[in-house]
């Protein structure tokens, strides 16, 4: 699953009149970037939600048959937050298990180890996976900890999620279908029963949440700069 619903408030005014998933670095969406490397890592279904402006994102991926994929679309009225796009969109999803990608999010960290992760989540009693990255200046004091491959709440320094992760369907069933969850919250129940796995992914990521940010990524497309 992709994440598309978010207003992008911090990106306006270019938000006003284009998705933030379709915003372009280096000449191409957001949004098409994370397809393709879905579809190189083998996924064959993908599930994108969306409110903000989303008949130009449906309008723009389509079937998904450019990339090999199918891809559906979860509309919501108003976006349900994380936790409720994702519960919001398990018909679509149908599978137990399953990678969701934050589509504001630019890495190079290969989707190969989300699918990975996805098997190893069916074969053990994990409720989520999460990939944790070095803590950037505009989020100083992290998220969560990474201790013997779980993740924990404290620690000696905090990282910060990084938007990728893998999910068992279960977490999100008891959530009231069509109403505004949080992620965190979610998570954080599940932390002292070790139920949440995670890495700590240290390439290059960025969170493309404001124009200037925008800007310094697609500046790294630029020749001589490494992407």
């Amino acid at each position: 699953m992709i994440l598309a619903a978010g207003r992008g408030n911090r990106m306006r005014p270019l938000t006003d009149v284009k998705p933030k998933p379709l915003l372009e670095v280096g000449g191409k969406p957001l949004l098409f970037r994370h397809l393709e490397k879905l579809a190189r890592a083998g996924f064959k279904t993908v599930t994108i939600n969306h409110a903000h402006l989303g008949g130009q994102i449906e309008a723009a991926a389509g079937d998904g048959s450019r990339w090999n994929l199918e891809v559906r679309y979860s509309a919501e009225v108003e976006a349900l937050e994380t936790a409720g796009g994702i519960r919001n969109a398990l018909p679509l999803i149908g599978g137990p298990v399953f990678a969701v990608v934050n589509a504001d999010v630019y890495s190079d960290y290969d989707y190969a180890g989300l699918a990975a992760a996805v098997g190893r989540l069916e074969d053990s009693q994990a409720l989520a996976h999460l990939v944790l990255v070095d803590n950037p200046s505009h989020h100083p004091n992290g998220d969560f900890w990474l201790e013997d491959g779980l993740v924990r709440t404290s620690g000696r320094q905090l990282l910060t999620f990084s938007g990728l992760g893998v999910y068992r369907a279960e977490l999100f069933q008891p959530l009231a279908r069509g109403e505004k969850h949080a992620l965190a919250p979610l998570l954080r129940n599940q932390l002292p029963q070790g139920q949440v796995t995670g890495e700590h992914y240290r390439g290059l990521w960025s969170d493309v949440g404001t124009p200037a940010r925008l800007a310094e990524l697609d500046a790294r497309f630029q020749p001589g700069q490494r992407t």
